[in-house]
């Protein structure tokens, strides 16, 4: 490739790069997001030295209610997530700790790779493993004054894990039966294909603070007005160390707020200019040499 046409392409990367960057951003930016930390608050003042102590003990109530400031208008759809930090999905050992054809066809294909919450009591556990047995079982309700914000819990999983990863006939079956209860329990008596608290879930996080969905409000929520969010703090993330904060979003044609795609874009697009820039200056200054035609190899053969 001559100069010429190594300079041209990189300028032409910045050149496209940079108003895409640029318009990535704008995007990011026009999200609208609340994300409230509520694990700390949510514990009685009695208890914040001694959180393991609050979250395992059954007679205490878990129930709060935090108020929330909403500071930009957010346009419906909003989507309500659950986010947690320092829970690390993505173990080995985790990861492993389920039966996608259990999940699929039933308890008949329980099978080692459940382990350790393969079975209880001689009978197997249905869904099996630790990613079913520490499902998530906060609550969360709205209300603006006294009047109630409904969330529509319906459709937050993936169509395709409905449909073909979970089935339609399985129902749970001794889940968190055992003296050691990990998470939420499952009605016994609606399929898991319909479970999608679970099969949200189940799709495992590939890092420590990960993001799912609970569910979507359907109603706009206006600048500076103040709504009550009724929290039941059930799941247990003090024993390590992990944090647990509730979002609301709106979104964009581009997805959620998130400026990575936006900034890589810019990075990418300022370094090709700043490089086409400095090969056109050393072009100039110290221009290469071009071949001699002569001495190519067919030129030699049609010369003989």
């Amino acid at each position: 490739m001559t100069p010429g046409c190594v300079i041209t392409i990189f300028l032409l990367i910045g050149i496209t790069f940079v108003p895409v960057g640029l318009v990535c951003l704008q995007a990011s930016n026009s999200v609208a997001e609340i994300v409230h930390r509520y694990d700390i608050d949510c514990v009685p003042d009695a208890y914040r030295r001694n959180k393991q102590a609050y979250i395992k003990d059954s007679l205490i109530s878990k129930k709060c209610i935090q108020k929330v400031k909403v500071q930009y208008h957010m346009k419906a759809p909003i989507y309500v997530y659950y986010e947690l930090d320092n829970f690390y999905q993505n173990h080995r050992r985790y990861v492993k700790s389920r039966s996608d054809k259990q999940l699929r066809h039933g308890m008949k294909y329980t099978d080692s790779s459940c382990g350790p919450l393969e079975r209880n009591n001689g009978l197997p556990i249905v869904p099996c493993g630790l990613i079913a047995w520490s499902l998530f079982n906060d609550t969360f309700g709205f209300t603006r004054g006294s009047i109630g914000i409904m969330v529509d819990r319906k459709n937050i999983s993936w169509r395709s894990d409905r449909e073909h990863k979970f089935g339609k006939d399985v129902y749970p079956f001794n889940f968190q039966n055992g003296s050691l209860i990990g998470g939420g329990k499952l009605d016994p008596d609606i399929p898991l294909s319909n479970q999608e608290d679970l099969i949200v879930w189940m799709r495992a996080a590939a890092l420590p603070q990960f993001r799912k969905l609970y569910g979507v409000i359907e109603d706009d929520l206006q600048a500076d007005e103040t709504i009550d969010i009724h929290i039941t703090n059930n799941y247990n993330t003090y024993s390590f160390g992990g944090k647990k904060s509730l979002v609301l979003t709106t979104s964009t044609w581009l997805g959620g707020k998130n400026d990575f795609l936006g900034y890589a874009y810019l990075v990418t697009g300022s370094a090709s200019i700043f490089l086409s820039i400095l090969f056109a200056l050393i072009h100039v200054k110290i221009p290469r040499p071009h071949g001699d035609a002569a001495y190519l190899s067919w030129s030699r053969k049609s010369s003989n």
